[in-house]
């Protein structure tokens, strides 16, 4: 999910990105914890993604 894709969503669109990727974060967690993870470089994009969607769901609460 690159910046222009959400910035393009509202607010209420970016809060159920956020949460479906705090989902997977926690899969793949779970994953990596059991051993079942064979791509670790998921957990990494998955939390820059959940960043981005934080960043600008504040941009848009501040402004």
């Amino acid at each position: 999910m690159n910046n222009a894709e959400l910035r393009t969503k509202s607010v209420e669109d970016l809060g159920k990105e956020l949460n479906e990727l705090l989902k997977a974060h926690f899969n793949l967690r779970m994953q990596h914890g059991t051993q079942q993870l064979s791509n670790t470089s998921q957990l990494g994009r998955v939390r820059r993604d959940i960043a981005r969607v934080k960043t600008i769901i504040r941009e848009r609460k501040s402004a």
